[in-house]
């Protein structure tokens, strides 16, 4: 494939300050999660594969970190998995015993979570939860990682039941810690569903625009226009050209205002506004920028644009 430009190092990030997020809901949630401590044995936490450095809460391993806990990378489909070893390694220098790898919509791997449960149970004292025969598990994660994926998908492979709660395309879905969800018949399983729960400091720019990327953080927030920018950017590093042929296009570019152009006029996305002449007020039609984004953004976040490992 010809590259029709330089590659851009590093990226701009402008003026930006490093983002902060911390609704609510989100403080509600991690309070409710402490309660709940004393009647968990083991934590789940889910993260998106595709930035398995990045964006992990720090909170979870200050307040929920005396529990066993079993790191689950989801999205595995939308992840480059030639970087597997290199990260596991690097999770394991930070203290993580035990990593899965998941795909929750076609099950991949996700035999494996309720064993290495048991084994991680198994390896730890149980406190005050030994004289009880079930196990309780809880869930945790940023948002839109894929937690209510991986519960339905567990009461789907052991259960042979449908949803247990809500899945969504965008953060925020799950609010508040749930009644308990049983996953499992022997053994026999319960967990609790927990909101998505953000460090409430984001150390860099880029580690917020890794999130954004990725939709845990709302799109409006940081703006879908310095998005696919970065997305470009990404790819482009990356050598992940795909989206070329995405959108049938001559040639890979570094700016993003010629590539958004080029993928409004592909899929239609035009619309029509008055400009003033000197003979008189006139109606052109030109590219509507944010939807060419909105589509280019969303094709990555389904696979459409390749495999990525951002971290």
């Amino acid at each position: 494939m010809r590259l029709g430009f330089l590659l851009r190092r590093p990226f701009d990030f402008g003026q930006r300050e490093v983002a902060h997020w911390f609704p609510g809901h989100m403080a509600k949630g991690l309070k409710q999660m402490r309660a709940k401590l004393s009647k968990v044995d083991c934590i789940i936490e889910v993260h998106d594969a595709r930035i398995p450095l990045s964006g992990r809460n720090p909170l979870f391993k200050e307040y929920l970190g005396i529990k066993p806990h079993l790191l689950v990378l989801n999205k595995l489909d939308l992840a480059d998995m030639s970087h597997q070893k290199r990260i596991v390694s690097q999770l394991e220098k930070q203290g993580v015993q035990k990593v899965i790898y998941t795909d929750c919509f076609r099950d991949e791997n996700i035999k494996e979570v309720v064993p290495a449960i048991i084994e991680r149970i198994g390896s730890s004292p149980r406190f005050t939860r030994a004289e009880s025969p079930e196990i309780s598990i809880m869930v945790t994660g940023i948002p839109n990682v894929g937690k209510s994926s991986l519960i339905n998908a567990l009461r789907r492979m052991h259960l042979k039941k449908g949803k247990a709660s809500r899945v969504g395309g965008e953060p925020g879905i799950t609010r508040s810690v749930l009644c308990r969800i049983q996953i499992s018949e022997n053994p026999l399983i319960y967990l609790f569903d927990t909101p998505g729960v953000l460090s409430p400091r984001i150390e860099t720019v880029e580690t917020g625009m890794k999130l954004a990327l990725c939709g845990t953080i709302l799109d409006h927030l940081v703006g879908e226009d310095i998005i696919a920018d970065y997305l470009l950017y990404t790819l482009n590093q990356h050598h992940q050209h795909r989206y070329v042929e995405q959108y049938e296009i001559e040639e890979s570019c570094s700016d993003i205002e010629t590539l958004l152009k080029k993928i409004a006029l592909k899929l239609g996305k035009t619309q029509r506004v008055k400009a003033l002449t000197g003979v008189g007020n006139v109606n052109i039609t030109v590219p509507n920028y944010s939807a060419a984004a909105y589509d280019f953004i969303r094709a990555f976040r389904k696979g459409d644009l390749g495999r990525v490992t951002l971290d």
